[in-house]
């Protein structure tokens, strides 16, 4: 069983996300390791970019304070390899389209597996051009998670057939943020899902209160969270790893009462 999927084994997943550098990579480090203690099962990573197209006003501004402070991508994968051995829940890098193709590939998934990488989310990937990272990816052995959205309708079914790892599910239109209500009939996205395979779906997008994670694993199979924990770094900065390791052990409580 791939390491992905195995976050996900007989329990409901919480998912974590973090911008990589935000506010500096010691910070990053840390939390990683403070969230895994907190419960998390499974962690993002988001790599710093000037161009988030898919993040919203908090996640952009996370990247602006990381690449000011001066995290690059290769920085990034250089921290990730210091704490691989301490981590023994997968993590997977967040990031887009041109990153990777600056860096070079087949050079990325390299140094993924290097670094304990276990899989990439690339939300500007159309699934239909898949096949530009999925060669690469499968010849490193990194997974390459696939998102449907709300509008993606009878696409899902189709982008879930060769889904990889677990499936990204996006639970409101429009860019990542916390949000007070999620109205997206999720049951029916997941509904398609099941109806060509059993691989585990993860919802994202809009979450922040425990409440919300609750309602939406026990639908899923698992809850992810971001901006809401981008927001606790900005507040507190290089103090915030106290208070993200709390509120990721609430959310972890509420994801299990799911």
């Amino acid at each position: 069983m791939n390491r992905i999927k195995k976050a996900f084994e007989n329990k409901k997943a919480f998912i974590p996300f973090i911008t990589g550098g935000d506010p500096n990579l010691e910070v990053t480090k840390k939390l990683l390791i403070a969230m895994q203690e907190a419960g998390a099962d499974l962690i993002e990573i988001g790599i710093p970019f000037s161009d988030p197209i898919a993040e919203g006003v908090v996640i952009q501004a996370a990247d602006e304070r990381a690449l000011a402070a001066g995290c690059t991508t290769d920085k990034l994968f250089d921290m990730v390899k210091t704490v691989q051995d301490e981590m023994n829940v997968p993590i997977v890098f967040m990031t887009y389209v041109n990153p990777i193709f600056a860096y070079g590939k087949r050079k990325f998934m390299k140094r993924c597996v290097e670094c304990g990488i276990a899989g990439v989310i690339v939300p500007d990937l159309p699934f239909e051009e898949k096949e530009e990272l999925a060669e690469s990816c499968r010849e490193y052995g990194v997974e390459l998670v696939s998102l449907i959205a709300p509008t993606s309708h009878d696409r899902i079914r189709m982008i879930a057939k060769e889904a990889e790892g677990f499936l990204y599910c996006v639970s409101s239109l429009g860019v990542t943020g916390v949000r007070s209500e999620i109205t997206t009939n999720i049951e029916d996205m997941i509904d398609k899902v099941r109806e060509v395979t059993d691989i585990p779906c993860a919802v994202g997008f809009g979450i922040a209160a425990p409440e919300q994670a609750e309602r939406m694993a026990a639908v899923s199979d698992g809850a992810i969270v971001g901006s809401a924990i981008v927001k606790i770094i900005a507040q507190y900065g290089e103090e915030c790893v106290p208070y993200v390791k709390e509120y990721v052990k609430k959310m972890k409580d509420a994801v299990l009462r799911a």
